[in-house]
């Protein structure tokens, strides 16, 4: 069993699935519509970037291909190796093994920030904020994608599957934490029928999984997503 760091914020969908979480990511916002709200707010071309929460590293070739230097945090050991065999010819990608609570990163040395539905999910995720603080470079950027678990069937699907989530206490948090908001309409899309259902099986619970199933028709989900986002 892979050695998972002290701290870490449990991911069953790509701890326990991680085969079937690539599908998920290949499936998830082929418009770009993510990357481009972020790229709008604060570019990362020459930009020394940190993935927080990197999981096996999907996202950072793409980053890579424009920042000056990507550095991938994973709390999970099997997980951060898959990343960095992923990377192993991008000269400009280090992955590390460790928790956003303890960025392996030097004081003031980040430009840009990203956690894709990683660790910060609302209160308690406090520690990871300040390592944040640490680290930021002044004129960079900390975006943070989530789940909004207000809209669509997706957000209903989430919230009969958690139903001890509370979207409102999450929203007070990062208002008080003065981030700034904005909704994403993205959606997935699968190859295949069983694709999508594998998917919906490891994000949900088994009765909310087949429900969703049958509501669903086609290889689309919509996925309503907010980004986040900090200047420092």
């Amino acid at each position: 069993m892979a050695h998972i760091l002290t701290g870490a914020v449990p991911s069953p969908n790509i701890w326990n699935s991680p085969q079937i979480y690539e599908l998920e990511n290949r499936a998830v916002d082929p418009d770009g519509v993510a990357d481009a709200a972020m790229r709008a707010i604060r570019p990362w071309d020459g930009a020394n970037v940190l993935d927080i929460g990197c999981g096996t590293g999907f996202h950072l070739p793409a980053l890579a291909a424009t920042a000056a230097r990507v550095v991938g945090v994973e709390p999970h050991a099997g997980l951060a190796s898959q990343a960095a065999a992923r990377c192993a010819a991008l000269p400009n990608v280090r992955v590390r093994t460790a928790t956003a609570q303890a960025l392996p990163v030097p004081d003031s040395s980040v430009d840009v920030a990203i956690a894709r539905w990683a660790y910060f999910f609302g209160p308690g995720c406090e520690p990871g904020l300040r390592e944040l603080s640490r680290v930021m470079r002044r004129g960079g950027t900390a975006f943070v994608v989530d789940l909004d678990a207000t809209r669509g069937a997706f957000g209903r699907w989430f919230r009969q599957s958690l139903p001890s989530y509370s979207a409102k206490d999450v929203e007070a948090f990062w208002s008080r934490q003065g981030w700034q908001r904005r909704e994403l309409d993205l959606r997935m899309v699968f190859a295949s029928r069983a694709d999508l259902e594998s998917v919906l099986r490891i994000e949900f619970t088994p009765a909310v999984a087949r429900a969703a199933a049958e509501e669903t028709e086609g290889l689309e989900l919509p996925y309503p997503n907010l980004l986040r986002w900090r200047h420092f």
